[in-house]
């Protein structure tokens, strides 16, 4: 199942170099090299080797030759190292998640290539000048511990001031992580604007353990009852709960009002001047392949960028009762890329951060 609708929010991670790179730079030789390299936003690589990155680079250097080279670090991270390295580019795909796709694109990162099978990808999930697609669609959430909580399950932002949840309650670093961005999106948009969202933002502070750069590393702790409560995102929340039991996916509401969520879609753009340009093509061609998009679901716990991919496995089925009944938002992502600095400062001076 899937929504028309316009991406958001990054993930998260600690930066992890899975191979040692190539400083090519762009040359012939390095052009004619079967590697790519791919900066990513953390969610999709499974901590077991069991993601759907994992099958997908698994086939596409299967059926190409050309080896993937994977860096995983916050989305925002991610942006930050290949502006570092525009003198001598690194990377031939970013995969990140809105709002910091567009701030890739806005200094100059990607150039536009539209990926074999991005036609069926929905107007909203995609630029419209060819500089990014989405390949796996995703939504904002919460998660819990069920086995601690139970039927004392929060459902409200308010609720999560109770002094119960002191010491027990933690989220990403908004401006490094993409869902830590996203916490105070959703806030700004359940509160009705930037003051109140950081007004309540403040009051939560008390409760707050206090920063992570990375969301993932919060469900572990969130599954062994470390802290009760954690910010993340549907389809990497719900691949780690099939190791980790205790994990409870929702969706804060206001105080009498519905939940609430967005999309979160991991968005790729082909690297400007990268060193691997064809190759580069080639893996986002890869990635919206019938093929590839059917496994979003089942191997990869999230939903298909492609509206013409209906995967019917258990995980769709069980991906699509987490979502009824929640309200669906679209954030103005002109906006938000454009004020994400102001949005952030107000945050750190609401928080004491």
């Amino acid at each position: 199942m899937h929504r028309n609708l316009k991406p958001i929010a990054a993930v998260t991670g600690s930066l992890a170099l899975a191979a040692s790179l190539t400083a090519c730079g762009g040359s012939s030789a390095a052009s004619d090299e079967k590697i790519v390299t791919v900066y990513s936003a953390d969610g999709l690589k499974g901590e077991s080797g069991d993601g759907w990155y994992d099958q997908v680079f698994k086939d596409f250097e299967k059926k190409t030759g050309i080896k993937v080279k994977y860096v995983e670090g916050g989305s925002g991270e991610m942006v930050q190292r290949a502006v570092r390295e525009k003198s001598n580019t690194q990377a031939d795909v970013m995969v990140t998640l809105p709002p910091f796709i567009q701030q890739a694109d806005a200094k100059g990162l990607l150039q536009a290539y539209e990926p074999e099978g991005s036609a069926q990808v929905g107007a909203g999930n995609k630029a419209a000048d060819g500089k990014w697609t989405s390949v796996v669609n995703n939504y904002f959430g919460f998660i819990h511990n069920k086995k601690e909580l139970k039927d004392g399950a929060p459902k409200t932002w308010e609720q999560l001031l109770d002094p119960s949840y002191k010491d027990k309650l933690q989220y990403s670093t908004p401006g490094v992580a993409g869902d830590g961005t996203a916490v105070v999106i959703k806030a700004m948009h359940d509160f009705g604007g930037k003051e109140p969202a950081m007004a309540y933002l403040k009051k939560l502070q008390a409760n707050n353990v206090g920063p992570s750069s990375s969301t993932s590393k919060l469900a572990p702790k969130v599954d062994k009852g470390e802290i009760l409560v954690a910010n993340g995102d549907v389809q990497m929340n719900f691949a780690q709960s099939k190791s980790m039991p205790n994990l409870g996916i929702w969706f804060p509401a206001k105080d009498g009002s519905k939940p609430t969520t967005f999309a979160l879609p991991y968005a790729a753009g082909l690297i400007n001047k990268a060193p691997h340009t064809e190759n580069g093509k080639k893996l986002l061609d890869f990635m919206l392949t019938e093929g590839a998009q059917q496994q979003v679901s089942e191997i990869g716990g999230g939903f298909p960028a492609r509206t013409d991919i209906k995967p019917t496995d258990a995980n769709a089925t069980e991906l699509a009762k987490l979502i009824k009944g929640v309200e669906i938002f679209e954030p103005d992502w002109n906006d938000v890329s454009a004020n994400l600095d102001d949005y952030v400062d107000a945050w750190k001076s609401a928080t004491g951060s």
